[in-house]
């Protein structure tokens, strides 16, 4: 669904991405992992076309994606429903009664409540704020989504419930994606396979299937596979480094 090929950037001169090579087959979720600046989020903006690489070449073989930001980035003028709705602005076809069914489905697809729909995201919690951008990104129907960090602001409970949707929704439709985060245990539990970018963007150092099926996996087997990926295989010694003078 997804092939990276040799995918270059800098950022004022400095090689921030360095011959990235990725493939996500049809109805996978893999999970990119790596230490804080090296690049993860940049590599996924190049994939989704919000970027455009130095050099590298990128296969999309889906027909549509989404993404879904580490903010929510809603229009605060707008209704949750028309922030929803926005995710349509390239079906001019759709009449309003199919617009409003489609807004309605997606909101159902994000646990959002109906009564919530007529709210300014002024009036939403932060929670309630990231369905709607989930919404959104689920409402054209896509193939292929892009996570960027979407729960890192959330507290736990809160980013379980929002890691479940994930779950329920790419295995309902069989979407592809990439998800991007800093939390391995996060990465365990929501995808089929978890990708280790190099400390210093210098491709990919490796990656590993996750045993189980997203949806199957307990807490004790999240946190036991977790805690083996970080103390005992080699690929995951640096995936918890930060370095505070990174750009990307």
């Amino acid at each position: 669904m997804l092939q990276l090929n040799g995918i270059g950037h800098a950022f004022l001169g400095r090689t921030v991405l360095d011959e990235i090579n990725l493939e996500i087959a049809a109805g996978e979720l893999v999970a990119l992992v790596g230490p804080s600046g090296c690049g993860k989020s940049t590599l996924a903006h190049i994939a989704a076309g919000l970027i455009d690489p130095r050099r590298g070449r990128i296969n999309r073989r889906y027909f549509r994606h989404g993404i879904i930001f580490q903010e929510p980035r809603l229009m605060p003028w707008a209704t949750a429903a028309e922030n929803i709705a926005f995710g349509l602005v390239a079906e001019r076809r759709l009449g309003c009664a199919a617009c409003c069914q489609r807004v309605e489905d997606a909101a159902a697809q994000a646990a959002l409540n109906p009564a919530d729909l007529a709210k300014f995201p002024a009036q939403l919690s932060g929670g309630m704020r990231q369905r709607v951008a989930i919404a959104r990104a689920l409402i054209a129907k896509p193939d292929f989504i892009f996570f960027d960090e979407p729960f890192s602001a959330l507290d736990v409970a809160l980013k379980r419930r929002m890691q479940d949707i994930v779950i329920e929704t790419v295995a309902a439709r069989s979407l592809s994606g990439l998800f991007i985060t800093h939390d391995l245990s996060e990465a365990v539990r929501v995808a089929h396979r978890i990708a280790v970018m190099d400390r210093s963007g210098r491709g990919i150092a490796g990656s590993r299937p996750v045993p189980s099926s997203p949806g199957l996996r307990d807490d004790r087997m999240v946190f036991e596979t977790a805690h083996a990926f970080l103390n005992e295989d080699p690929l995951f010694a640096h995936v918890n480094d930060y370095d505070e003078r990174s750009i990307a």
